[in-house]
């Protein structure tokens, strides 16, 4: 599979960090992820349309990589979604696909670099954990979002296992600074036996 980048991204035996592992793994990323049944794009977009979020409003697919996430917002209903990644060759690849109105790259030394405000929907799809970007991004993106607005996100299994993660939803739903509208646990990466959680949750 590729150069089993996948094998590498949740361990030590990949030094390599943000921009530049994705950059390297730009070429093979939609094969590898496909071939092991990549299925949590979907179920977030779903899970997105199903919370009642306007299908004709923009929405924001943080960490878009190639854009497979915003494939499956598109087929989920969603028709203006704008895309952020830090990698430079990944977004090269998001860019053939044709779903995205804008795509941004961001700096992979900010947190996240989103205008308050500017968006009433926020996919983070396989985003926050291991091999990606840190917990500190999700109270980013809540931040920016206005009242009412939705995040919908995903823990793989490497990020449950460590309590900071679920520990940072907690965080804004236990002071009713945000309502959990979704959780579900379900298959991640079938073919490498990884599930995770996907949550939406809206901005009190």
């Amino acid at each position: 599979m590729g150069q089993g980048f996948l094998d590498k991204v949740y361990t030590a035996a990949e030094t390599r960090t943000g921009a530049e592992l994705y950059d390297a793994w730009a070429s093979t990323y939609n094969a590898e992820i496909t071939e092991n049944g990549y299925v949590t794009p979907t179920r977030c977009a779903q899970a997105l349309a199903q919370s009642n979020a306007a299908l004709d409003s923009p929405v924001l697919d943080f960490g878009c990589g190639t854009g497979l996430s915003g494939l499956a917002m598109r087929a989920a209903g969603f028709s203006c979604i704008d895309g952020l990644d830090v990698s430079t060759d990944m977004l090269k690849q998001a860019t053939q696909t044709g779903v995205y109105r804008n795509l941004h790259q961001t700096d992979s030394n900010t947190e996240a670099q989103i205008k308050n405000g500017a968006y009433s929907a926020v996919a983070a799809v396989g985003v926050i954990g291991a091999g990606a970007a840190p917990v500190s991004v999700f109270h980013a993106i809540m931040n920016a979002l206005p009242k009412g607005g939705k995040l919908v996100f995903s823990f793989n299994d490497h990020a449950l296992s460590d309590p900071v993660h679920e520990a940072a939803l907690s965080e804004w739903v236990d002071v009713g600074a945000a309502h959990l509208l979704f959780k579900e646990y379900g298959p991640h990466l079938p073919g490498i036996n990884l599930n995770s959680n996907v949550y939406v949750v809206e901005k009190a």
